[in-house]
């Protein structure tokens, strides 16, 4: 059963929390975990967080939350810019390997 790793991202609403957004980091959960570990935000705290981001793993057809941190729209920002040129650097790595 092969895993894979996304980073899942989120925005609170009235009705609750809704996706907007993925990334697919592929399937080096060192890489997936080393990514998140850079990310700038805190840690998640149920009813203050509006905006909020999720390393995931997909099991076979199951997604399973890893970890899950807040993020202020400046952080979001910085964070979507790691986020795009590490996925660019692994994706270009796997065409050369």
């Amino acid at each position: 059963m092969k895993t894979q790793f996304y980073i899942l991202l989120s925005i609170k609403t009235p009705q609750g929390f809704v996706d907007y957004g993925q990334y697919f980091l592929g399937d080096d959960r060192r890489a997936a975990n080393g990514l998140f570990g850079q990310l700038k935000g805190s840690l998640y705290i149920k009813d203050s967080c509006l905006l909020h981001i999720d390393l995931m793993e997909m099991v076979g057809e199951l997604p399973v939350k890893i970890k899950t941190i807040c993020c202020t729209l400046d952080e979001l920002a910085y964070n979507a810019r790691l986020i795009a040129k590490a996925v660019f650097r692994l994706k270009n790595l796997e065409e050369i390997e």
